[in-house]
């Protein structure tokens, strides 16, 4: 498999990139990291770039996300909010751990936020665990194939049939 090549590739699944907590609030319109790739102070910031920025990405497709390297002699992570204003953090000799949890508590959403928005039942689904099990239950709809035939003419086994074989 191509994907699976690199350092890590474990950061470019499905399930790794769902897994995180980072759903940034719907005011955050840029989300901007700071560091250089060399330095004991910025290492923290290159473990997070290099282990959550792809989560941060994933979760948040709206939000730009930039990174700047090598520009600044201390790391830093700016949010651009919607109004004009900047939310400002120093990540300077914070671990990558650190630094998640401080994202986390300042510019994401909560956990009991997050569980409300996903309490929220979209009516576009279908499914055992949704409010309609099946399309035929929307008004407009035509009924299932096992409780009304269709006609024979929607039906591929006589359509494309040929007249000697009736």
């Amino acid at each position: 498999m191509p994907f699976m090549k690199g350092p890590a590739p474990i950061r470019r699944t499905i399930e790794y990139l769902d897994r995180n907590k980072l759903v940034l609030k719907e005011r955050v319109k840029i989300f901007s990291i700071n560091y250089n790739t060399k330095g004991d102070n910025h290492e923290g910031a290159r473990q997070f770039v290099f282990w959550h920025l792809p989560q941060l990405q994933f979760k948040n497709p709206n939000i730009q996300i930039t990174t700047f390297k090598n520009l600044t002699p201390s790391p830093f992570i700016r949010c651009y909010l919607e109004n004009g204003e900047e939310v400002l953090m120093d990540v300077d000799f914070k671990s990558k751990d650190e630094i998640y949890e401080r994202v986390r508590r300042i510019i994401c959403k909560s956990e009991e936020t997050l569980k409300a928005e996903d309490k929220l039942d979209n009516p576009a689904n279908f499914g055992s665990k949704c409010q309609k099990h099946c399309i035929c239950e929307v008004p407009g709809q035509l009924p299932c194939p096992s409780l009304v035939p269709l006609p024979k003419s929607w039906r591929g086994k006589y359509k494309f049939q040929k007249p000697d074989e009736l």
